[in-house]
């Protein structure tokens, strides 16, 4: 089956706009070195082909994409660690469970709407969940680090094919 795009830009989302893509580069680049690592080759084609991506990633579709110009299978888990460690990528669940990424800096909270069907992950911002949300932590006296929301269920397509 065809993968759809998923990835929604939001409009006040700064990728896309010029120096986004070396931005986070240099963000990658200053984690690595605090770590003493090398901002690498392959670490860099990792970080490009999640940058260029119109759709959230696994890792075996990064390995698979990349695998013939010589990056292993544990340098793109390693890699994609790191990515996380360093809050320039999220992972979001699929419809089996597992993991897929997606460039998260500099980009507006949203939540995940994922598809059981076709497996399609869409992107959606509520911002009266939001609201509710940061009322009721406040009343009670809970102070909220982070939170996410995926919503498993089937889109307008695949539920048409339900019924």
């Amino acid at each position: 089956m065809e993968q759809k795009k998923e990835l929604v830009y939001f409009p006040t989302w700064t990728a896309g706009r010029k120096g986004y893509s070396e931005r986070v580069r240099q963000v990658f680049q200053d984690y690595l070195k605090k770590k003493d690592l090398v901002f690498t080759t392959q670490r860099s084609m990792i970080l490009d082909h999640l940058l260029s991506a119109d759709r959230h990633l696994s890792q075996d579709e990064i390995y698979g994409a990349l695998k013939s110009k010589g990056i292993g299978k544990i340098t793109v888990f390693r890699t994609l660690k790191m990515l996380e460690e360093c809050h320039l990528i999220e992972r979001v669940t699929d419809s089996h469970g597992k993991p897929r990424y997606e460039i998260e800096i500099d980009r507006p909270h949203h939540d995940h709407l994922i598809c059981l069907g076709c497996g399609m992950i869409i992107e959606i911002q509520w911002p009266q969940v939001e609201r509710i949300q940061e009322k009721v932590s406040k009343k009670i006296g809970f102070t909220i680090s982070y939170h996410r929301h995926e919503l498993f269920g089937f889109c307008k397509e695949c539920g048409n094919r339900q019924n």
